[in-house]
């Protein structure tokens, strides 16, 4: 699933010494945009053995270290990567330069509100991150730091604060983990 492996990508592509490669990941193309953002944001992503799996498309897909930049992330990218903006949000905290999300104001009827709680969490880990109505502008370059976080019961949002935990100066902690 595209959605659970988005956090082993963003992971692989903000650490400084990583390659990860997740095997037989459904890669249907409306559900790819995590994809489409982090090649946009420089990511060194590569897909490898595409193939038909029980009747849908997979691969398997290798991230690596990356110098990651901001992007804009709207329109048709936005349902097609949802679910996978909070750990977005997590690469374009420590990615040179800024990037927007716009038409995500869905992400405010999820679990949590997820446009406060990334902003209020992000902004704990020492991330600039202004809210918008419908999503968010993160100023990335931020040397994340350890911090208490919570996650408001929000396994998204949970998921994502331990891969900024992953290149925090310092512990971090998040509360509700479960």
């Amino acid at each position: 699933d595209l959605s659970s492996a988005a956090f082993w990508l963003v992971a692989a592509a903000i650490h400084p010494h990583a390659r990860v490669t997740l095997k037989g990941v459904g890669v249907n193309p409306t559900r790819t945009g995590v994809l489409d953002i982090l090649t946009a944001m420089g990511a060194r992503l590569r897909r490898e053995r595409e193939r038909t799996e029980g009747g849908e498309p997979v691969a398997d897909i290798t991230v690596e270290s990356s110098q990651l930049v901001g992007a804009d992330i709207k329109g048709e990218l936005i349902p097609r990567a949802i679910d996978e903006i909070p750990v977005l949000a997590v690469a374009a905290a420590v990615a040179s330069g800024a990037t927007t999300i716009r038409d995500a104001s869905e992400l405010r009827v999820k679990e949590s509100d997820r446009i406060v709680s990334l902003a209020t969490e992000l902004r704990r880990l020492g991330a600039r991150v202004e809210e918008l109505p419908d999503g968010l502008v993160i100023r990335g370059g931020a040397t994340l730091r350890g911090a208490d976080c919570r996650s408001y019961g929000d396994h998204r949002l949970a998921m994502a604060l331990a891969v900024a935990g992953l290149v925090a100066r310092g512990r971090t902690t998040v509360d509700d983990e479960e």
